[in-house]
């Protein structure tokens, strides 16, 4: 795939080309003109219509292909554009199912909460464990010492009936492995 920088220069090129072989046209026809007013040998005028007609196809095949690569450039950006469209729309889509998950999933981890009997605080610290934050995290961003976060865990631990961190997680978690392929 080539870089943009690399296509922007090829595309400087090709008009630098251009310009140059109409600037060639336009020198070769003067001259010739001049040539006939002045009476110079055929030869001379013939080799000057040849250097004329090769300026002028140079530059008539450099805008053709030119007119080409612009015409593919817009059909191209064109389904760029459609496929970014349908990359967004479909990322809407997930976005707005997945936003539906997880509140049900937040629901869930609410009501078993609720079952296991916990405090606000206590609800607010699960949450940052199942979210991997560390003791010292949690103490952080509740303002406690750390300490008192790990003392609250354990509380969670014990009415949960769990042993710890990792077996929270696993009580969540668990069912959320990727389907198998039947």
């Amino acid at each position: 795939m080539l870089d943009l920088n690399e296509i922007m220069f090829e595309g400087r090129f090709r008009l630098f080309l251009l310009g140059a072989f109409i600037f060639i046209g336009i020198l070769a026809a003067i001259d010739i003109l001049a040539d006939i007013q002045e009476g110079t040998e055929s030869a001379h005028i013939v080799i000057e219509g040849i250097v004329f007609a090769i300026s002028i196809f140079g530059a008539l095949v450099i805008s053709l292909r030119l007119l080409n690569e612009a015409k593919q450039s817009r059909q191209l950006v064109k389904v760029m554009a459609q496929e970014l469209q349908k990359n967004r729309e479909e990322a809407t889509e997930w976005r707005n199912e997945t936003q539906a998950l997880l509140q049900g999933l937040g629901a869930s981890i609410n009501n078993q909460f609720e079952r296991w009997n916990l405090t606000p605080s206590e609800k607010e610290i699960a949450l940052f464990l199942l979210k991997g934050l560390s003791h010292k995290e949690v103490a952080y961003f509740r303002g406690v010492s750390e300490a008192t976060a790990r003392q609250q865990a354990r509380s969670i631990y014990k009415k949960a009936n769990l042993s710890g961190r990792h077996d929270l997680a696993a009580f969540f978690l668990e069912e959320l492995a990727l389907p198998h392929n039947e």
